[in-house]
């Protein structure tokens, strides 16, 4: 039990610290960093929950930028489902979260989870950004679904839509039973913490 809880914390630092390189990698592709809207201070949050922990996730059905649609239900009994919101396409927060979400795939496939990433932007869009995202060509290993249709319609049912018509920054962790076992409305200004993500998903059966 010592053995396994001090491997936890080891992959832990070890996952922080790749997160943080990402994020300074990134920083470094000028083309990239030209193309981030810089949207300035915002407030941190505007909007009201619609759902609790203990909930039933509301299940739903988005376009995916890889192609096809995806729909939460089509994961109950199989996975633990961990949904990202993020405001919006080439801002300067979400383009750095998302990227290290990518370098930590090992940590969600140990606790037998999956991860959406949902804005409410359209497709092509998202494609052109996601593009950009990764350094050296590579792609995120998750599915990058669009909410722009009916306009935010996910993150409405959810509590999580602004009244300027983008997203939160918010992640909810859904169990394999399809019920929600933890919700982050973070301020849209900052970039969620990880540890907070690998300490709660943790705490789900695999």
């Amino acid at each position: 039990m010592v053995r396994k809880k001090c491997g936890s914390i080891i992959c832990l630092i070890g996952f922080l610290a790749i997160f943080s390189w990402a994020a300074t990698v990134q920083g470094r592709s000028e083309a990239y960093k030209d193309n981030i809207y810089p949207v300035g201070k915002l407030k941190p949050r505007d909007s009201e929950l619609k759902v609790k922990v203990g909930d039933r996730a509301p299940d739903f059905t988005l376009p995916a930028v890889g192609g096809g649609e995806i729909s939460l239900s089509q994961y109950n009994g199989k996975k633990n489902v961990v949904i990202s919101f993020v405001p919006a396409a080439w801002t300067p927060v979400c383009s750095d979260q998302w990227p290290g979400y990518n370098i930590a795939k090992d940590f969600f496939d140990q606790n037998n989870a999956i991860l959406f990433g949902i804005t409410v932007d359209n497709i092509p869009t998202l494609y052109a950004w996601t593009n950009q995202m990764c350094m050296g060509g590579g792609k995120l290993w998750f599915p990058v679904l669009s909410d722009f249709y009916p306009h935010g319609a996910v993150a409405d049912r959810y509590g999580v839509l602004r009244s300027d018509g983008v997203s939160e920054r918010a992640i909810f962790i859904i169990d394999k039973d399809g019920i929600i076992r933890y919700i982050d409305v973070h301020d849209i200004n900052k970039r969620p913490h990880l540890e907070d993500l690998v300490r709660e998903l943790e705490k789900l059966p695999k």
